[in-house]
């Protein structure tokens, strides 16, 4: 029998995930949400991965969130029957998948015009097995959604009307910090679809920071959280956690060191996002003092080193990222990891489905 396989064996760069930390965050959530009566859906965008999927669904998920349908294909594929695709879904192509699918599992979507409700209604016919829509609303985001009550009234309307076509509900995505803001958007909402008789049993909501305060709406009935399975540089940052806390790492091999205070990656931005949000620099190195790497080109990451900060040629690091979600696509596989031991490799499965 062959000794198990360790860090050590692994080539750089290539991505890590703690398992002991990436199940301790599932568990938290879940039980947070069944404390407070929330349904949890948790967005795979993450870790695109049907085996945190599955894990996230038997700890009492009531399904998963995808943003496309390339994604959901995937974790439908891997046995996950019920999906939510918060997007408008556009092009009679896509809208053709969308159908097989919507044969496949329980398909949710959402639309914010009367385009995307034509292109639904157009495609799926069949009163007797309709498409659950929600209508997206906009609560101060500024991206996708109805801009008022008034408009999530009327799009409710037009779906309701159409034979093949369910309403849902509600489905936002709020700025993050805003979510009473949010709430207060969504209660108008909710009220004027009830003085004009349609009801609105489910009203989603997500994003990670903000899911520790979702216990306090009585508006919200679902959320989707999605990097908090793993974490990351900017959630620590927003105060979600520590960094004992995050479950996704980068691990690298220093390959230069040109100055005393500078060190080089073999990871550039190939292997590690070149999204700020907000901070300097596009990671830290774990456990060494006052390093950051601060420049990234295709295939080298520069490290700046601080007084305190010590590295070698050939010495192997973790990288904590500013945003794991995007990490995830730079990679074919991730390895799962506890403590110095490889548990298992697994293929990133929905990497690259955009479409």
């Amino acid at each position: 029998m062959s000794a198990p396989k360790t860090l050590d064996d692994l080539e750089t760069p290539c991505v890590l995930i703690d398992i002991d930390r990436a199940t301790a965050n599932l568990v938290r959530a879940q039980e947070y949400a069944d404390k407070h009566g929330k349904q949890l859906r948790p967005h795979i965008k993450t870790h695109k991965l049907p085996y945190w999927a599955k894990k996230q669904v038997e700890a009492g998920a009531v399904g998963i969130t995808c943003q496309k349908i390339g994604e959901a294909e995937v974790m439908a594929d891997a046995g996950i029957r019920d999906i939510f695709l918060p997007y408008n879904i556009i092009g009679k192509q896509k809208l053709a998948r969308l159908l097989a699918l919507h044969g496949r599992i329980t398909l949710t979507v959402t639309a914010d015009s009367r385009e995307t409700i034509q292109g639904l209604s157009e495609t799926f016919t069949d009163p007797s097995h309709k498409l659950n829509v929600l209508v997206e609303c906009d609560t101060g985001m500024g991206r996708c959604g109805v801009q008022d009550a008034e408009q999530a009234l009327a799009l409710a309307k037009v779906i309701t009307a159409a034979p093949g076509l369910s309403f849902g509900g509600l489905m936002t995505y709020p700025a993050a910090g805003k979510a009473a803001e949010a709430n207060v958007w969504l209660k108008r909402a909710r009220d004027l679809l009830a003085e004009s008789g349609i009801a609105c049993e489910r009203i989603s909501s997500g994003g990670t920071p903000d899911m520790w305060h979702a216990g306090e709406s009585d508006v919200v009935t679902e959320y989707r959280p999605g990097t908090y399975l793993y974490l990351d540089r900017s959630q620590v940052a927003a105060g979600v956690g520590t960094n004992d806390d995050c479950a996704l790492t980068v691990l690298a091999t220093v390959v230069s060191k040109p100055t005393a205070t500078r060190a080089i990656l073999d990871s550039g931005s190939k292997a590690l996002t070149s999204d700020t949000l907000g901070m300097t620099g596009f990671g830290e190195i774990v456990g060494v003092p006052d390093a950051l790497v601060i420049g990234l080109s295709e295939e080298h990451g520069t490290v700046a080193l601080g007084e305190q900060g010590s590295l070698a040629i050939g010495d192997r690091v973790r990288i904590l990222p500013n945003h794991a979600c995007v990490v995830t696509n730079l990679f074919d596989e991730v390895h799962l990891v506890s403590g110095n031991e490889v548990i298992e490799t697994v293929p990133v499965a929905a990497r690259g489905r955009v479409t």
